[in-house]
């Protein structure tokens, strides 16, 4: 009697336990970076919640956002995005002023300490990229960035907007075109 070749095991690509593997991975990659970042700008004196409202308010550069816009891009409720902005103004990160014509609405500017622990958390970001990047090529940084950025578009259109739910991309343009002067 003929025995019958053995099927070769699924591909890691196609199986339950690959599929899980890469969510595993990606998840734990970015909880562990997390808490570098946190490791390394608690000196700071400012959170990561903050340190990422803060950065988002400073690619608008001197244009100031409206605190409805940030909580859109941001893809925050407004309670949570006012709290966090109420934080950085006491600390002296932000500034917030009434709009003219609706005192409800208030618009939200970088100050000059802002700008300060920017400076800083940009330090501590190359310094913790170069350490979590450490061993791995700049041809494998740049296929692993291919790699993310196609995941990303995948996503993206899983989950893309219903044509009857409010369109978010001009605050998200226009902190774009801020943060590509800011780069240079």
């Amino acid at each position: 009697m003929m025995s019958r070749p053995s099927a070769a095991p699924p591909s890691p690509r196609r199986s339950l336990e690959g599929f899980l593997r890469t969510g595993y991975l990606i998840h734990d990659v970015s909880r562990l970076r997390r808490q570098l970042y946190d490791h390394r700008s608690r000196h700071l004196g400012i959170t990561r919640a903050q340190w990422w409202v803060l950065f988002n308010v400073a690619r608008f550069g001197d244009t100031p956002v409206t605190q409805s816009e940030l909580a859109q891009m941001l893809e925050m409720g407004s309670a949570s995005t006012g709290e966090l902005l109420r934080r950085l103004e006491r600390s002296g990160f932000v500034r917030r002023q009434t709009l003219a014509g609706d005192r409800r609405s208030k618009q939200v500017l970088i100050a000059e300490r802002g700008r300060e622990v920017l400076g800083n958390m940009r330090d501590v970001a190359r310094s913790s990229h170069d350490a979590i990047m450490a061993g791995i090529s700049e041809s494998e940084q740049a296929l692993l960035n291919d790699v993310l950025a196609r995941m990303k578009a995948n996503l993206a259109a899983q989950v893309a907007p219903v044509p009857d739910e409010p369109e978010l991309a001009p605050a998200a343009r226009r902190a774009e075109s801020a943060a590509e002067a800011l780069a240079s």
